[in-house]
């Protein structure tokens, strides 16, 4: 979570932060692990194929704007940072009405709902890239924050972590909190099925808790294989990071991870993203020549198996790419998004 980065930025400079978030997100579970207080509301996202279920989610977020005021009053919160999403819609809301000044963080190439209502009245609105039509004062691209753990991870003790050979080429493979179906059956199928000698290389595959129990079943259809590890989750995105030469991942805000570790990767871009931002982002990586793009519809086994291998064994190119993928790193985004927080509580009536 890119929150938890700014809130860790926050605390090295002696600041308190707490969090308010949906029962139902991985924020419940994430936060407290962390160890930070939470308060929760009873909240949902907005449907738009589903004109009563939009009109229901409205009436929550509508209901929960008391309950964020609440919370912000038994906080003692002197600012608010809005991280997108339907949480922050209450929330900023909420901020507004006891007049504290608030902060807009836009992880995608185009401002969510609930920061494009925000935007007008948020003293800063810091900007994963930049966005046309959003510049001036208001507007700050910082890059999107990322956790410390993933620019510090230690490489050997990493491999040793996941028993990889410190020689050994490592792929590693992931979508998301949720994982991505058609990533991970096309990468059990094309790595974990293949003949040892067509793979020499290990496989860290962190597939999601909702897709773990079939792609459990496969791997030992397929004999469970040598050098292929299947995990559900992983909290330490960067330790996984830090073990491999390679990603196979989606596109959304985890490219500023990939980058910050400096990792080549191959991104297959979700095709249902909002506003296509998937591919957006896949693009600027594969423009700095950090990655190659793949869509989801020609996922294929053997494709997919020959292009991880030829850049496995291509160690020039990994470098090249390695390179290129730092160039678009914002390490310092978490405590620039930090900075403009504290700068929001310093001048209060800016």
């Amino acid at each position: 979570m890119p929150a938890l980065a700014v809130a860790d930025a926050l605390r090295a400079e002696g600041a308190a932060a707490t969090f308010i978030g949906a029962e139902d997100r991985a924020e419940a579970e994430l936060v407290p692990r962390a160890g930070y207080e939470i308060d929760l509301l009873h909240v949902r996202g907005l449907d738009r194929r589903n004109p009563m279920r939009a009109v229901g989610a409205a009436g929550l977020a509508a209901a929960a704007v008391p309950a964020a005021r609440r919370a912000l009053r038994e906080r003692g919160a002197e600012a608010v940072l809005g991280g997108g999403g339907y949480v922050a819609g209450p929330v900023g809301l909420a901020a507004l009405s006891l007049r504290l000044p608030l902060v807009l963080s836009e992880a995608d190439r185009h401002l969510g709902l609930s920061n494009r209502m925000l935007a007008r009245r948020a003293r800063r609105v810091c900007l994963a890239f930049p966005i046309e039509g959003r510049e001036g004062d208001r507007y700050l691209v910082t890059g999107r924050p990322v956790p410390a753990a993933v620019i510090g991870a230690d490489r050997e003790l990493a491999r040793e972590r996941f028993e990889i050979a410190p020689e050994a080429r490592c792929l590693l493979v992931f979508g998301g909190s949720q994982g991505a179906r058609s990533i991970n059956r096309c990468a059990l199928e094309a790595f974990a099925g293949s003949p040892p000698a067509e793979r020499d290389f290990d496989v860290l595959h962190i597939c999601g808790e909702r897709d773990y129990a079939e792609a459990r079943r496969r791997l030992a259809e397929a004999g469970d294989p040598p050098r292929y590890t299947l995990l559900s989750y992983e909290p330490d995105l960067g330790q996984a990071l830090a073990a491999a030469d390679l990603v196979l991942a989606r596109a959304g805000g985890s490219i500023f991870e990939i980058a910050a570790a400096g990792r080549p990767a191959i991104l297959v871009p979700y095709p249902h993203a909002t506003a296509r931002h998937q591919h957006a982002n896949a693009r600027w990586m594969a423009e700095a020549g950090a990655a190659v793009v793949i869509e989801d519809s020609e996922l294929d086994p053997g494709i997919l198996r020959r292009l991880a291998a030829g850049l496995l064994g291509d160690g020039r190119r990994l470098d090249e790419m390695a390179v290129a993928a730092r160039s678009r790193a914002r390490p310092d985004a978490a405590e620039r998004v930090a900075a403009e927080v504290l700068a929001a509580i310093r001048q209060p009536d800016r």
